[in-house]
């Protein structure tokens, strides 16, 4: 019988130093690409400080392991309101900033592109939702 491991991965305290890591080396590939290898290693520093912060605060921190190592009901609500409230946030941004290019005589775009998407995975996941029960 095989058991899924990736709950487990992800509750290591290993796990978000070593994302921060492995996105910090994307991250430094693609301003390598684009010509802006500074940017990409400068990039890459700030991602592994972040993973660094992670690994040694993380395990002192109540609320840092019980956003990724130590998860309970409690951690599971704030969580969940955090990333409510910034999706709020981030769909408002982007409508002002569509705003503000059609403003300027612009199109508009990449801003209502994502307005869209995001518009669209929400009334998506609430359809969803309403059918599963």
């Amino acid at each position: 019988m095989t058991r899924n491991r990736s709950p487990a991965i992800m509750r290591s305290k290993w796990f978000m130093p070593a994302f921060c890591l492995g996105l910090g080396v994307v991250v430094l590939a693609a301003s390598w690409l684009g010509g802006q290898l500074g940017a990409g290693l400068f990039s890459l520093a700030v991602m592994a400080a972040f993973g660094l912060f992670f690994l040694l605060v993380g395990a002192r921190s109540e609320t840092i392991r019980g956003l990724t190592t130590g998860r309970d009901e409690r951690f599971a609500q704030i969580d969940l309101k955090a990333t409510a409230v910034a999706g709020l946030v981030l769909i408002v941004a982007l409508i002002v900033a569509w705003l503000v290019e059609i403003a300027h005589g612009q199109s508009g775009s990449p801003y209502y592109w994502l307005a869209a998407i995001g518009g669209l995975s929400y009334a998506l996941t609430v359809a969803f939702f309403r059918w599963r029960g």
